[in-house]
């Protein structure tokens, strides 16, 4: 059926989730006081939550919509 979409509902709401998550990954580095980024926030949570985003987004793409 050419009108069919690659991926299932659930596959779509958590790629959203994932650009989400590293949407906010990003908000948190601009957010960190330090010179340059150079404190905790620019070094080491920001970069953990933007990983974790796109671990969620290739979770995402290699789900299968059709198990149950």
């Amino acid at each position: 059926m050419p009108g069919k979409l690659p991926f299932g509902k659930r596959n779509y709401q958590l790629m959203a989730i994932g650009l989400a998550v590293v949407t906010v990954g990003f908000i948190i580095m601009s957010l960190d006081s330090e010179p340059y980024g150079f404190g905790f926030l620019g070094l080491t949570l920001g970069p953990m939550v933007v990983l974790s985003g796109f671990v969620l987004e290739i979770f995402a793409i290699l789900r299968d919509p059709n198990k149950k």
